[in-house]
């Protein structure tokens, strides 16, 4: 096991799962405070007002929802809303950063909320109640001497710019977001290692409606504004912070083709190119790929690409590239492959020769290896996964231990991935487990799926004691971690 001196061990959480306060602190509503909870067979929905004080839903987006003419985001004291203190990380984070030093953290990685900072906007003014909860925490991790790694941005759109900009589709929130950026930089000084955003392809497989031509458009017109952004808050930082490191982030869709008939493999390429490639071609090399435009033609989508826009893609490239890597899936031309299982399952067919989590996604810690390769043989620029984990059903026994034996088993499958990429020169600098601490689960927004060496008592619905328990999982991540990857079993 051959880990390098200064590889960064830590955890991951975002702002919208982990932090609570959703009211507190002069924070403003972001869009995930509309949405109820769901399940694994039951996608969360976005709640609304009509003029008439009748309630409604609509299926939840990442980036917006599809409200009808004359409606309101509202909240529903009908409905529970998990993400409103989903673990209380904001009430809590004094003894959750004490946790994550004993957990032999190096680096811990986070996003701030958008709406915490800047409430209503930029015109409006920032938050100080914000600022100085984002300077208390840094200033704990700092004590430990953990780094924070600092994403702007994880699903956690203001409602406001929902309901004055009509969200990413929107140009001005380019700006918007490159001054909130600019803030963030120049007031966090302590911070080192910035990120943009966090999974900005999920633009992409967040459509609904693949044959909704319209919302093919809009949702590719979004993510062409969020590289934009990315790229001039990433040359603002290298320009004015040349120590500082600055990156953008991708949601590790990895597929297999199913058999190796040639269509299969073809298909397979197209799926990575569109799914993966597509974004991650942007923010490294500064340029989209050479099938773009074939792609838009394909798609029927033509979008508003400014002579601006390539110039601040061209100059705004990363220094690090980060990706989520939690399972796999398949594709195929072959009718007879079955469906993947779990709330993803749109992303492939379902592999045969691999286990599942209880969430229905696959277990594929040697697709973690080839996808390190491919990532790195592609941009040759340091990596860093920023999200691996296992969600998984846990439970608190009455002496108030959690045996998760399967967390443990996956952890040391994909470490171990992961030092023999590194043996074969892959340039890996870091690795966080994503939940390290339970949190509310972005797509279905459940706190039962749980993903963290620290178990929070509380469930769906927000009954519990919020009490912190370390789970069996805590003490052999301790293990690896302290030895710096040397010690796995």
């Amino acid at each position: 096991m051959s880990f390098p001196k200064g590889f960064l061990w830590g955890g991951d959480i975002s702002a919208n799962q982990c932090e609570g306060g959703w009211d507190e602190g002069g924070k403003s509503p972001n869009m995930t405070d509309y949405h109820a909870g769901g399940t694994v067979n039951s996608p969360r929905m976005a709640t609304y007002i009509m003029p008439d004080g009748t309630y409604g839903k609509t299926p939840a987006m990442i980036e917006n929802c599809n409200l009808p003419e004359g409606a309101k985001l509202a909240i529903n004291p009908d409905e529970f809303y998990p993400n409103h203190k989903a673990t209380d990380f904001y009430h809590h984070y004094k003894e959750d950063i004490a946790m994550f030093a004993e957990l032999g953290f190096k680096a811990f990685n986070m996003t701030l909320s958008w709406a915490r900072i800047f409430p209503k906007g930029i015109k409006a003014g920032i938050n100080p109640e914000g600022v100085e909860f984002y300077h208390n925490v840094f200033k704990e991790c700092l004590k430990y001497g953990i780094e924070p790694l600092v994403h702007l941005y994880k699903y956690d759109m203001p409602a406001f710019y929902i309901e004055e900009l009509g969200g990413w589709k929107n140009r001005f929130l380019i700006e918007e977001f490159v001054e909130f950026g600019k803030a963030s930089i120049d007031e966090f000084q302590e911070v080192t290692y910035w990120s943009t955003f966090n999974e900005i392809n999920a633009a992409q497989f967040s459509i609904l409606d693949s044959n909704n031509q319209k919302e093919v458009q809009r949702q590719y017109q979004v993510l062409h504004n969020q590289l934009v952004a990315s790229a001039k808050v990433v040359k603002y930082l290298h320009d004015n912070y040349p120590n500082k490191k600055i990156g953008c982030m991708q949601a590790g869709i990895f597929t297999h083709a199913l058999t190796c008939d040639p269509e299969d493999e073809l298909a397979n390429q197209k799926e990575m190119q569109k799914n993966f490639w597509y974004a991650g071609d942007v923010f490294v090399r500064g340029y989209y790929p050479s099938y773009a435009k074939h792609l838009w033609k394909e798609l029927n989508i033509t979008l508003d690409i400014t002579e601006e826009d390539t110039k601040a893609l061209k100059e705004g490239t990363v220094d690090f590239f980060e990706f989520s890597y939690y399972f796999s899936n398949c594709v195929t031309t072959h009718v007879d492959g079955q469906e993947a299982t779990g709330n993803l399952n749109f992303m492939g067919k379902k592999n045969p020769y691999l286990k599942e989590s209880d969430w229905g996604w696959a277990i594929d810690p040697k697709g973690l290896k080839f996808f390190l390769h491919e990532i790195y043989d592609r941009y040759q620029i340091p990596l860093m996964n920023c999200e691996n984990g296992l969600g998984a059903f846990d439970t608190l026994e009455e002496d108030g231990t959690v045996h998760d034996q399967y967390r443990i088993d996956y952890m040391r499958e994909h470490v171990k991935a992961m030092s023999e990429a590194i043996d074969e020169d892959v340039d890996l600098m870091g690795y966080t487990w994503w939940g390290c601490i339970d949190l509310v689960s972005a797509g279905t927004g459940e706190i039962r799926k749980r993903y963290g060496f620290i178990y929070v008592d509380v469930d769906d619905f927000g009954n519990g004691t919020y009490k912190r328990y370390k789970k069996d999982s805590f003490e052999y991540c301790k293990k690896v971690y302290t030895s710096n990857g040397k010690d796995i079993d």
